[in-house]
């Protein structure tokens, strides 16, 4: 049993999103205001393209923070979300490639990206359904299903290809199962069968096996493989303690590759310095503390998985984000979230960050008789 208490949303978290994404607003525009110029002769272009994003994301926060139902326990919209994230990721394949790879739809002039939505509906079932079948998780043919549509899921993102979101994908939804009471072995028996997968995928492409060895050996080709994770450790490391200030980076021109998107951790440690860093990496951990401590006192098994599940999407990808820039992982084509640019990835964070939201505003029946 529960009940509803509106307005009674975890305010700690919605401020760590709020500062997450006025963060995210002034690098997008400092990293990316040189490049907008010459691209589109529109110093603002992307800094405006982050706010009709977020502007979208906030009106679903507020949408989400007054629905009193339970919705993620509504089958009727979990496999509606479903479907529409598995027809969105096969669509990828009709539209015209960008950059040699098929991650986006097109629809009306809006470029999507299907991936993310996939994290959040993916969650949201995998809550469900563990609710739904907590007694008979023991059961291989009851695990069928999900293991089926969690692997569909993982095939079409890698064949897009995005091998760090497959991969992000599949390690959450494997936690999630794990979380809500499937056994060790059975996953353990997923988990090989899904490292072969990983691993002929891994091989199958060079530039991915040139990430890897320029992870491995940094600086045997500084110039060629090893470039951009060079010049992202050269970022972060010259910002210093303090930083160089706002607006005075200079690897952002054209010395980084991808300086908005998802190396714009780096040009914040250059501008901002050690300090600017830890800040974003404390805010992250904050709301990976805030979302367990939501997802702890959920009144339903569903929405302590949900609430978990969105959390650990969130601050994974942001420490997967953090530890390329870094240098100390591969690179993966992860962004930063509420921070990198993507109107996709933006939408989508702060819906994730709406439900958690909504969950926090459902109390327990015991607590209410108090």
């Amino acid at each position: 049993m529960e009940f509803f208490k509106p307005g009674g949303f975890d305010k700690g978290l919605l401020v760590i999103t709020v500062f997450l994404l006025a963060v995210g607003f002034i690098m997008v525009f400092s990293s990316s205001a040189v490049l907008a110029t010459e691209k589109y002769q529109q110093s603002l272009h992307f800094f405006i393209q982050q706010v009709i994003g977020a502007a979208a994301g906030i009106i679903l926060i507020i949408y989400l923070l007054s629905v009193r139902k339970p919705f993620y326990q509504n089958p009727h919209i979990v496999y509606g979300l479903l479907v529409i994230s598995a027809f969105l990721l096969a669509a990828c394949f009709v539209m015209p490639s960008v950059a040699r790879v098929n991650r986006w739809v097109s629809l009306f002039g809006i470029r999507f990206q299907p991936s993310e939505l996939a994290k959040i509906s993916l969650v949201i079932y995998l809550g469900y359904f563990v609710e739904q079948k907590k007694h008979r998780l023991h059961e291989w043919r009851i695990l069928a299903l999900p293991i089926g549509v969690i692997g569909l899921f993982t095939l079409l993102i890698l064949k897009e290809p995005d091998y760090g979101t497959a991969m992000l994908i599949f390690a959450i939804c494997g936690l999630m199962l794990y979380l809500g009471g499937v056994k060790l072995r059975l996953l353990a028996a997923l988990c090989v069968a899904a490292s072969a997968l990983f691993a002929v995928y891994l091989f199958s492409a060079s530039y991915r096996m040139d990430r890897i060895t320029s992870f491995m050996s940094p600086d045997k080709d500084i110039r060629g493989k090893g470039f951009q994770p060079y010049q992202s450790k050269l970022a972060v490391g010259s910002g210093g303690l303090l930083g160089v200030s706002l607006g005075e980076s200079k690897q952002k021109l054209y010395f980084l590759p991808y300086a908005h998107t998802d190396f714009i951790y780096a040009i914040l440690g250059e501008e901002f310095g050690l300090l600017g860093t830890l800040t974003i990496l404390g805010l992250f951990l904050a709301f990976l503390w805030r979302g367990l401590v939501i997802g702890s006192r959920a009144p339903t098994p569903a929405a302590q998985l949900v609430a978990v599940g969105l959390t650990l999407v969130i601050c994974v990808q942001a420490l997967l984000n953090i530890t390329v820039v870094l240098g100390m992982g591969p690179a993966k084509g992860v962004p930063l979230p509420l921070i990198s640019f993507g109107r996709s990835s933006l939408v989508c964070t702060l819906a994730a960050a709406g439900i958690i939201l909504n969950i926090s505003q459902r109390k327990g029946a015991e607590r209410k008789a108090r």
